[in-house]
């Protein structure tokens, strides 16, 4: 019950994160250089969208491999 608990909330948490980082891109390639300015974490916008697209991969993966796994019933109960 505890993992299932565990992986439930980075689920929920990979959801979330989807949901704001889908929501940060731009169909017009201004991504997060529209809010609020340009980035100062990254050193050009090209290098701030390439980051975003990663990161944003990257938790699709986990949130569609964490789905199956739950939905399966993989996880001890």
């Amino acid at each position: 019950m505890i993992a299932t608990n565990i992986v439930q909330g980075i689920w929920a948490f990979s959801a979330t994160g989807l949901i704001i980082l889908v929501l940060l891109h731009s169909p017009k390639g201004d991504g997060i250089g529209a809010i609020g300015g340009q980035a100062q974490l990254f050193s050009s916008a090209k290098s701030a969208e390439n980051t975003l697209n990663r990161i944003t991969w990257a938790l699709t993966v986990i949130f569609l491999g964490l789905t199956v796994v739950l939905s399966a019933g993989w996880l001890p109960k």
